[in-house]
């Protein structure tokens, strides 16, 4: 069709680095506004999820993604998309409870000895949910009240974990968090906590479902976006068929694009493009890069050459020259100091190095230590 708007993953990519402040960092805007517009930042890894929204935002540092988090509560840690831990806006989070939750559940590969039935899973939600009404508690302590409410089935070691076994409960730790029944707490000394959403959000419940998958769609599409029902599957884990069933539902708020010639889809009329290619020099933390990649774009065009070999196969920190991946980084602190290797793949010129010395000092400012750039091979793995 002629009046199909068309899209160049050149564009699209432009898209990406504007929406996510990755073209030039973002002024006068607070953590949870960063937070919004990359769908839910990747927090495994808190630090990194630090320096993510601290290197989007300028001026923003390490302190001040924790004084949202922990003083003004207008960003909640919990688990999001593909059931991994992620920062999310809290006035939002009735909506993602909701859109996540009608996510199809995949079928436990755990062996039969290990897994929970749907009754057992049900059982331990709803004692995680009495657990941590109006208390903090850590793993230790929460596990210790499922056991009791619910028997102690639940307290077999029959999960493989990092260190040993974890109980059998476990497996629904992170469906609680999906459905809404806890969130992160703040750590009490080294020790994760959990406590329940409605301590900071009062009359917190998840939202109405068709509302919430529109939401969450339409938020998917304006960070990563053009994008297809497959993309968006892979970036929720979900089915492909139940995402392209949501599509369908929502075909008077989205609007069909090509990108190169391949049928896409945006919000309705959102048609921006930056008058800019894509462009600059970026240092992506962990996570950061692998959500980046998982988005939308296609490894061939996100990872070209070497970078296919070199970086796609392990969780790095990536160097992101004009939009893809172009090497990859790893820092050390030493006290004050940070220390930063980069590994580019690609020849950088002056104007590319010294962009890359600026954006050292960035991640230096964000996580308040003096920078020390050394080019050379990256020797540790990526991160699990």
């Amino acid at each position: 069709m002629s009046d199909v708007p068309r899209f160049s993953w050149s564009e699209v990519c432009a898209r990406r680095l504007a929406r996510h402040g990755l073209a030039a960092p973002a002024e006068g805007v607070r953590a949870v506004d960063v937070v919004a517009a990359m769908a839910g930042t990747h927090a495994q890894v808190m630090s990194a999820a630090e320096l993510a929204i601290g290197l989007r935002a300028a001026g923003t540092t390490r302190l001040d993604v924790r004084e949202a988090l922990w003083s003004e509560r207008s960003v909640i840690k919990t688990f999001g998309p593909r059931g991994t831990v992620h920062l999310l806006p809290a006035e939002e989070l009735p909506l993602w409870t909701a859109a996540l939750s009608a996510v199809p559940v995949s079928a436990n590969a755990a062996s039969a000895d290990v897994r929970m039935t749907s009754e057992q899973t049900e059982e331990v939600v709803a004692a995680i949910t009495k657990g941590l009404d109006g208390a903090e508690l850590t793993i230790d302590e929460l596990s210790e009240a499922v056991i009791e409410a619910t028997g102690p089935w639940a307290g077999d070691l029959v999960m493989p974990a990092f260190q040993g076994m974890w109980p059998r409960w476990r497996q629904a730790l992170h469906l609680a968090g999906i459905r809404g029944a806890l969130c992160f707490g703040p750590n009490r000394g080294r020790k994760v906590t959990y406590t329940s959403p409605q301590r900071w959000l009062p009359g917190f419940r998840p939202a109405e479902t068709q509302a919430a998958l529109a939401h969450v769609v339409k938020r998917y599409l304006h960070a990563y976006g053009p994008s297809t029902p497959q993309r968006f599957a892979h970036w929720l884990n979900a089915p492909a068929r139940w995402a392209v069933d949501v599509f369908d539902s929502l075909h008077d708020e989205l609007q069909r694009v090509e990108v190169e010639g391949v049928p896409a889809w945006v919000a309705r009329d959102d048609l921006e493009v930056p008058s800019m290619p894509p462009q600059g020099v970026r240092l992506l933390p962990y996570f950061d890069g692998y959500a980046y990649r998982v988005g939308n774009q296609p490894p061939e065009f996100l990872y070209p050459g070497a970078a296919g070999e070199r970086v796609l196969r392990g969780n790095f920190q990536v160097l992101l020259v004009d939009g893809v991946v172009a090497g990859l980084w790893h820092h050390r602190r030493s006290g004050r100091h940070l220390h930063l290797t980069v590994e580019p793949l690609i020849p950088l010129s002056p104007a590319r190095l010294d962009d890359l010395g600026h954006q050292a000092e960035r991640v230096a400012a964000v996580l308040e230590a003096e920078p020390n750039l050394t080019l050379g091979p990256v020797t540790v793995g990526g991160h699990a």
